[in-house]
């Protein structure tokens, strides 16, 4: 089993990622506010099952750049890396599984680049636009947004105590540790923050391109940001499959306290059982 971390040149930056194991390329792109690293429970699980797991640090995160600018964290730029990764590994399809703003850019190349897409597997975020018309309970759960867009007061909110706010995001045990240690170095909250911060419009609906590759969506119930409408309704924005799974008693970091679930569903949607019986 090939095990790498590799130091890519990729859309203007230096990005990481990690390799793992030896067949379909398998993406996991993670959210605010990890690093590759939440998707420890998955990775050795993808590939015993015949994939290569390829697991970034998006820009701004882990050990991948972090540009000072607000707007050098754009969807477009987002977006780019990723292409650009895919590019840089010579990897022309690949199935990709985001979670939070992982998903979010998922769901847009999906959209946007289809032909890069073999099926996408969205965790917690549902379609931009079906997020954007969700309706008022949905926008009033997203008002932690609005603090995220104070430059230098989100900043003092989230270490203050050192970090309260940010350790009750979640029951995962050690979790907030990684956070506290990856968001500590210069400029790398405020990184993290920036991709709120340069895609305010994001909750404005959009005429995307429908999505014309399978989906599933991956929802938790004890989700405090992201409800189960956005999810559900992001079937109106595609054309293709669109698979809803609702998993039981987890957070919204659910590939960590629910990821025997999680990791079910993505070996029953990828379809790993043909892989790993061509692979043995």
């Amino acid at each position: 089993m090939i095990d790498e971390s590799l130091m890519l040149d990729v859309n203007g930056i230096r990005m990481h990622t990690t390799m793992t194991g030896q067949g379909p390329p398998v993406l996991l792109l993670h959210g605010f506010p990890d690093t590759h690293l939440v998707w420890r429970k998955q990775v050795g699980v993808l590939a015993a099952a015949g994939y290569r797991v390829l697991v970034p640090d998006l820009r701004g995160y882990g050990r991948s750049d972090a540009p000072g600018g607000v707007y050098d964290y754009t969807l477009e730029k987002l977006r780019g890396d990723v292409l650009g990764l895919l590019d840089a590994l010579k990897i022309d399809k690949v199935s990709l599984v985001g979670h939070d703003w992982g998903g979010l850019i998922g769901w847009q190349l999906a959209a946007l680049a289809p032909q890069r897409i073999e099926r996408l597997v969205a965790l917690s975020t549902g379609h931009p636009s079906a997020i954007a018309r969700a309706g008022l309970i949905q926008h009033l759960r997203m008002t932690y947004v609005l603090g995220f867009m104070l430059p230098g007061i989100a900043e003092q909110m989230l270490r203050a105590g050192d970090w309260f706010m940010m350790r009750q995001f979640t029951g995962e045990p050690g979790q907030a540790e990684h956070w506290k240690r990856d968001l500590s170095p210069p400029g790398r909250l405020t990184a993290a923050l920036n991709y709120y911060r340069a895609n305010v419009g994001l909750a404005l609906p959009k005429g995307y391109p429908r999505v014309r590759v399978p989906v599933m969506g991956i929802w938790s119930d004890c989700d405090p940001a992201l409800g189960e409408k956005q999810m559900r309704d992001s079937a109106r924005y595609v054309d293709a499959e669109f698979r809803f799974e609702r998993i039981h008693d987890a957070d919204h970091w659910l590939q960590l306290t629910a990821h025997e679930q999680v990791n079910r569903l993505l070996l029953d949607f990828l379809g790993s059982r043909s892989h790993s019986a061509a692979a043995a």
